[in-house]
């Protein structure tokens, strides 16, 4: 279902502050969340999700969840865990009938709780993972993962001379002739394999990245090294993240040292999709 061309995160439909209400949502352990709206506006009567197209490209995906009555005079309205949502941003509008405009919503409480140790319990496959957060421009939007299987990233301890990252995988384990690759970003396709410390279960592990190996390793001395796990030999790559907690944008918030080695400057960073890299940039 698509209802014309996508917003941009910094462009609502219906932006009048009195129209848009404050809007409390919960996420409860099987990932369901429950959005509970005013009782004003007393004419909207659904909740829509939207999937936030790339710049420039048509929205394609839309989930329409209706509100019902919930006390207080207040509505409810349950994002149950199926669907599975794509992967992406999802904004979260107000909406009066199928046909009339749409209101962006603003976020009020944000009950999160049950997110913040997610990363102790174990995940099937595929991993469905939704956070619920506030955007730049203070909207109520949902991140969501969906993933095959998953090796969520843990400690990242950072030396002079190497950085251990501590892991655990979900709808996989380890089997035996496992390895880490760092692949480099970019068109050589250059990797290094490491071999990782697997623990009793199978499904935690560790492994060292030497930092003066992968400065020296560089072409050109600068590179951007992407982490995956191989849990056996012909098995498909797993991207390293960290996704299972209550930071929906992790990459201004976990911030690691920056090491200087072999004229270079190399530090671990999360990117944009919380995904975990290896930044090597030429010093000087």
């Amino acid at each position: 279902m698509s209802r014309g061309a996508g917003e941009t995160e910094g462009t609502a439909v219906g932006t009048e502050p009195e129209a848009r209400p404050r809007v409390g949502c919960a996420v409860d352990a099987d990932g369901r969340i429950t959005f509970d709206v005013p009782a004003r506006p007393a004419e909207a009567g659904q909740v829509l999700l939207r999937l936030r197209p790339k710049k420039g490209q048509p929205e394609k995906i839309l989930h329409v969840l209706d509100l019902e009555p919930a006390g207080d005079g207040r509505r409810r309205a349950v994002l149950d865990t199926w669907p599975v949502l794509a992967e992406g941003r999802w904004d979260v509008y107000l909406l009066q009938d199928p046909d009339s405009r749409r209101l962006r919503l603003l976020p009020g409480p944000r009950d999160l709780r049950v997110l913040v140790d997610g990363h102790l319990r174990d995940r099937q496959s595929p991993l469905a993972v939704r956070i619920p957060y506030v955007t730049k421009d203070g909207h109520l939007a949902i991140r969501a993962w969906r993933r095959t299987a998953h090796a969520e990233a843990a400690d990242i301890e950072v030396t002079g001379r190497s950085m251990t990252v501590d892991a655990r995988l979900h709808g996989a384990s380890l089997g035996e002739g496992a390895v880490v690759r760092l692949r480099r970003r970019g068109g050589d396709g250059a990797v290094r394999t490491l071999e990782p410390r697997a623990g009793d279960d199978d499904r935690s592990f560790s492994f060292t990245v030497d930092y003066e190996e992968l400065a020296t390793g560089t072409d050109g001395g600068s590179g951007i090294w992407d982490a995956f796990v191989l849990p056996a030999p012909e098995a498909s790559p797993i991207r390293m993240a960290r996704l299972l907690d209550d930071v929906a944008d992790r990459k201004e918030v976990f911030v690691y040292p920056t090491v200087a080695v072999a004229g270079a400057l190399v530090h671990p960073y999360y990117t944009v999709d919380n995904d975990l890299s290896v930044k090597v940039t030429k010093a000087g």
